[in-house]
């Protein structure tokens, strides 16, 4: 017997639920291809090790842009390489598959990501949204007529969810979350310190010191790059209310779509998201600070959910188990 899986397609990382055993993949939505032969090298955390280091003829591919499939073949052989390594297909059966989307994607994309799916051997392929299934996973109970909202700050979108009697009331979805701040990161540090770093670099001085609110006492961390004038290396100290300046613009965007999203609510729903709070799930959630910037923008409690990268997985896992009883 096959068992279904939960996938969360995610811009930066794929995880994968497997029934029974929980969220047991977890790596980069990067692969590694040869531009001479179009094979694939690598896939995963051993592509992603390649990022930025190869030479001319490997080029390292992240086959999702902005929560969507923007390279059809090389996400169908990520899809086929990560569902292959879980070894979970039956002798004569193919597991059903879960899986997730941005709630603004389009007819043709939402057929894309279902069309990978089936190919990397789903039997039957379910598609549901991000913010939905990460409310699911955060422990929300969305069935019930109370209003539940969620922010879901992921790689290529942030998608914002108010939900109730499980399903999405007003939903907002922009193409603003992490990758961006990393680019800002990139921006800020070219632009105030002639300094060239990679996004990957970006992405770990984010993770190590970045901030949503400036500090009275920051951190501060050496950084390594090449000097924009002279293409030499160089190391330069930058603390954490630079990293908070260069992110700010960023996630001013975030919590004005949040904003859009409450405006659009009915009364009732409203007083519930007032009295209940929103739930931040997502990698984005993990930025020092962002809770208490969202929620003086916003002027509505918020809270960070338990374990924030696992939530649209697990959320993926509960989805099918919910559908199966249904049956």
């Amino acid at each position: 017997m096959a068992r279904d899986i939960g996938i969360d397609l995610g811009t930066a990382n794929v995880l994968i639920y497997v029934e029974g055993e929980g969220v047991v993949l977890n790596e980069p939505s990067v692969v590694a291809v040869d531009d001479k032969t179009d094979r694939v090298l690598a896939v995963g955390a051993e592509a992603y090790r390649m990022v930025g280091r190869t030479p001319g003829n490997i080029r390292a591919v992240r086959p999702l842009k902005d929560g969507v499939i923007s390279d059809f073949d090389i996400t169908e052989a990520m899809l086929t390489y990560f569902v292959n390594k879980l070894n979970v297909k039956g002798f004569m059966s193919k597991p059903n598959i879960m899986i997730c989307a941005p709630t603004n994607i389009s007819e043709i994309e939402r057929k894309a990501i279902i069309q990978a799916a089936e190919k990397a051997g789903g039997a039957k392929v379910y598609l549901d949204y991000e913010p939905k299934v990460a409310a699911i996973g955060a422990g929300l109970d969305i069935f019930k007529p109370v209003g539940s909202m969620v922010i879901d700050m992921g790689g290529g979108t942030s998608d914002i969810a108010i939900l109730s009697l499980g399903d999405i009331v007003v939903s907002e979805s922009i193409r603003v979350a992490g990758d961006r701040m990393n680019i800002d990161i990139v921006n800020y540090l070219k632009r105030e310190h002639n300094l060239v770093v990679g996004e990957r670099s970006a992405e770990t001085i984010k993770i190590e010191i970045g901030s949503a609110l400036p500090s009275d006492n920051p951190k501060t961390m050496a950084v390594r790059g090449r000097d924009n004038f002279q293409g030499m290396p160089q190391t330069i100290t930058v603390n954490a209310n630079e990293i908070e300046s260069a992110l700010h613009e960023t996630l001013a965007q975030i919590a004005d779509a949040a904003h859009l999203a409450l405006s659009k609510l009915p009364p009732e729903l409203a007083a519930d998201i007032i009295d209940r709070g929103i739930m931040l799930t997502g990698g984005g959630a993990l930025l020092e600070g962002i809770d208490k910037f969202l929620a003086d923008r916003l002027e509505v409690p918020v809270f960070i959910a338990d374990s924030p990268l696992d939530n649209v997985a697990k959320g993926t896992g509960a989805l099918l188990e919910h559908m199966m009883d249904k049956g």
